[in-house]
């Protein structure tokens, strides 16, 4: 039986909740991605945060996990993030960059506003060199916070976790 890890990085608590339900239904340990300077995480500033990940991605940034992930103590690690510019989050990306997910299981799963995936699952392959990368879980941010546990089972079904 392999050691299930679930790691997210959440600003509005979407991604959170779907988090803890896949840790729930997974049999999985949950860790957060904390960036080493945080986001405004209050809604109703939405535009400035909007402009803020535009910016990070023009700019290739690579922003701060402020603490250690236990990658190598894992077989199977879930990566959850919210979609910012169709796209995943910058930190995702130094998450990538700075581990090292080869010989691992690794699952994603995104929250979103209409695009879905947004095509990150294909990056995700090409990023986590040398692991193997099942489909992952893309689910609207509403829908999110309002538990995803029947879902989840079925999608840990059809993908063998």
């Amino acid at each position: 039986m392999s050691k299930k890890l679930v790691l997210y990085f959440s600003v509005y608590e979407s991604t959170k909740k779907l988090a803890e339900d896949i840790a729930k239904e997974a049999g999985a340990d949950i860790v957060e991605i904390i960036p080493e300077i945080p986001y405004d995480s209050d809604r109703s500033h939405y535009s400035l945060l909007a402009k803020l990940a535009k910016r990070e991605h023009d700019e290739d940034a690579r922003p701060k996990i402020a603490n250690s992930l236990p990658i190598a103590d894992y077989d199977t690690i879930f990566v959850g993030y919210p979609m910012w510019w169709y796209t995943f989050p910058m930190i995702i990306y130094t998450l990538f960059d700075e581990y090292d997910f080869a010989g691992k299981t690794v699952i994603p799963f995104n929250t979103h506003m209409g695009s879905r995936d947004g095509g990150t699952y294909k990056t995700v392959k090409e990023l986590a060199k040398g692991a193997i990368v099942k489909e992952g879980m893309p689910v609207e941010m509403t829908a999110a916070e309002s538990g995803q546990s029947e879902n989840i089972k079925k999608w840990l079904a059809k993908i063998g976790v």
